[in-house]
C-alpha cells in the first residue's frame, strides 16, 4: 500500500511540475512580446526597494489592520511551506515526519509554530472573506466596478475558502496523527504533542485506530494536493502576485512617480527644430508606430505590471475619474492588458509557440478610448498600487497613439494642441503678451 501511495504521489507531483512548467513558460514569452526596456541600472536601490515594499508588505501597512491581516496570510503561506517541503519528502521517499528524529525536540515547538500560522491564515481569510461578502468593501462590488463581475469576483471568494479548507485540514491531520501517537500506532512516530492541533484531539479520541488513520491520510493528501492544485491555479489567476511581486517592485521605476518619459523620436525632432541636433547625426529613425495599439507596443515591464495586478483596486478607489463616474478604472487598465495577454498566449499554443494576427488590439477590443482620455495623469494610482504597478504608462502609450497615429483626439485638446504649437502655450495669446499681467502689478507697486 505504502508503495502505491508513493507512485501515485510521485506522479501527481509530475503532473503538477510538468503543468506549471508549462504556464510559466506561456506568461514568460508573452511578457517578452513587449519592447526591451533597461530596468537593470542601481541594483543595490532596487533590492532594497523589493525588499521593502514586496518583502516587507510596506505598502500594505498604509491600511495597518488589513495590513496585519495580509501579512498573517503571506507569512503563513511562505514560511507553512518549509513543512509543504516535509510532505513531499514523505511522499517521495514513503516516510512519515522525516524531519521529526533530525530536529528532536525542536520538532514539536516548530510543527506548532507554523500550527499558530495557519491560525492566523484561517482568521485573516475569514476577515476577507467577510469583507467581500457581508460588509462588501465597495471597491470589490461588481455593482459599482464592471471588471468585476462574473469570474474575477468569484475568484476572489474561492481561493479564501480553499485556503480555509488547506490550513483546517493540515491542523485536523496533525491532530489524528498525534492521537495515533498516543495510541502507538505503527508508522506514527512519537514527536510530542502540537500546540493547536492538539486542543482538537478530544474530537478524534473515540474513534478506532483504522478510521483515524484513513482520516489522517485523507486530510494529508488533500492537503498536499489542495497545495498543488493552488500552484497551478496561481498561474491562471490574480494570485501570481505572490511570487510575481518580487521581480515587479524589484524592476520599478526608481524615477520620481509624476516624471512622464518623452517619445525620444519625437524629443529629436523638436531638438532639430531648435537646432540643438542636425539631421544626419542624432536624428531618430521614425517609428513603426506612435504609442501602443497592442501589447507588443508595450514594455515587457508593463506585461510584468499586468500579471502582477492583485486586483484589490485601491488604485481605482484613489482615482479622481473613476470616483466622479467616469468609466476609467485604472485596474480595469490592468486587468484587460492581462485578458489580451492571455488571448495572445492561447493564440500561440493553439499555433506552435507563435502568434498569429486575430483581428484585435488592446486599444479598441479591450480597453475603450473613453476610459484613456478620462484620465487625468494625476499619478494616484501608481502611488497607491502595493506592488508598484504603473497603469498611467499604459494609458499614455494608449492615448499618445490614439492622438498622433491615429490623430483623433476631442476638439477641446486640437484647439489645445495648436495653442502650443503657435503660442507655445496652452492658451490663444501671443507670446509676447504672456507677462502683460506684471506690467499691472508693477504700476501698482509703483503707486
Amino acid at each position: 500500500m505504502a508503495i502505491t501511495q508513493q507512485i501515485i504521489f510521485i506522479a501527481v507531483l509530475g503532473v503538477t511540475a510538468w503543468l506549471v512548467f508549462q504556464r510559466v513558460g506561456i506568461i514568460k514569452r508573452t511578457i517578452l512580446l513587449g519592447k526591451d526596456e533597461d530596468r537593470k541600472d542601481q541594483p543595490g536601490k532596487r533590492f532594497a526597494t523589493m525588499l521593502r515594499v514586496a518583502f516587507g508588505q510596506k505598502k500594505m501597512f498604509d491600511r495597518p489592520i488589513i495590513g496585519i491581516l495580509h501579512f498573517a496570510v503571506y507569512a503563513g503561506f511562505i514560511l507553512i511551506n518549509i513543512e509543504v517541503l516535509e510532505i513531499v519528502l514523505d511522499g517521495v521517499l514513503g516516510t512519515h515526519r522525516l524531519f521529526a528524529p533530525l530536529l528532536g525536540s525542536f520538532y514539536p515547538f516548530l510543527i506548532g509554530f507554523f500550527e499558530l500560522l495557519a491560525l492566523g491564515v484561517m482568521l485573516a481569510c475569514g476577515i476577507f472573506l467577510l469583507r467581500r461578502t457581508v460588509t462588501k468593501v465597495e471597491r470589490l462590488q461588481p455593482s459599482r466596478h464592471r471588471e468585476m463581475n462574473g469570474w474575477p469576483q468569484l475568484d476572489g471568494k474561492l481561493i479564501l475558502i480553499f485556503e480555509i479548507v488547506l490550513m483546517f485540514a493540515i491542523l485536523t491531520m496533525n491532530a489524528a496523527d498525534s492521537v495515533l501517537q498516543d495510541l502507538g500506532s505503527v508508522h506514527y512516530t512519537s514527536s510530542g504533542p502540537f500546540f493547536i492541533s492538539h486542543a482538537l484531539n478530544p474530537i478524534f479520541s473515540g474513534w478506532n485506530e483504522s478510521t483515524l488513520i484513513i482520516y489522517e491520510r485523507v486530510a494529508w493528501w488533500l492537503h498536499i494536493v489542495g497545495i498543488f492544485v493552488f500552484a497551478v491555479y496561481m498561474t491562471y489567476s490574480k494570485h501570481l502576485h505572490i511570487v510575481l511581486a518580487f521581480p515587479n517592485t524589484y524592476f520599478s521605476r526608481l524615477t520620481p512617480k509624476g516624471k512622464m518619459n518623452n517619445m525620444p523620436e519625437i524629443t529629436s525632432e523638436v531638438k532639430i527644430m531648435l537646432g540643438l541636433e542636425t539631421q544626419a547625426g542624432d536624428a531618430q529613425a521614425v517609428p513603426e508606430r506612435f504609442g501602443a495599439k497592442d501589447v507588443q507596443d508595450l514594455s515587457w515591464k508593463n506585461l510584468m505590471d499586468a500579471y502582477s495586478c492583485t486586483e484589490c483596486g485601491r488604485c481605482t478607489s484613489a482615482c479622481p475619474a473613476n470616483l466622479t463616474g467616469k468609466k476609467l478604472s485604472p485596474r480595469k487598465i490592468m486587468m484587460d492588458t492581462r485578458d489580451r495577454l492571455e488571448d495572445i498566449g492561447r493564440n500561440m499554443q493553439a499555433n506552435q509557440g507563435e502568434f498569429k494576427d486575430d483581428g484585435k488590439s488592446l486599444m479598441g477590443d479591450y480597453i475603450l478610448e473613453e476610459e484613456i482620455l478620462a484620465c487625468t495623469s494625476c499619478n494616484a494610482c501608481v502611488q497607491e498600487c502595493p506592488v508598484l504597478i504603473n497603469p498611467l504608462d499604459i494609458i499614455l502609450q494608449l492615448r499618445r497613439y490614439k492622438i498622433m497615429d491615429e490623430a483623433h483626439a476631442p476638439a477641446s485638446w486640437n484647439a489645445m494642441f495648436q495653442n502650443l504649437d503657435t503660442n507655445q502655450a496652452p492658451w490663444k495669446f501671443s507670446p509676447g503678451d504672456r507677462f502683460n499681467w506684471v506690467d499691472g502689478l508693477n504700476s501698482k507697486a509703483a503707486e
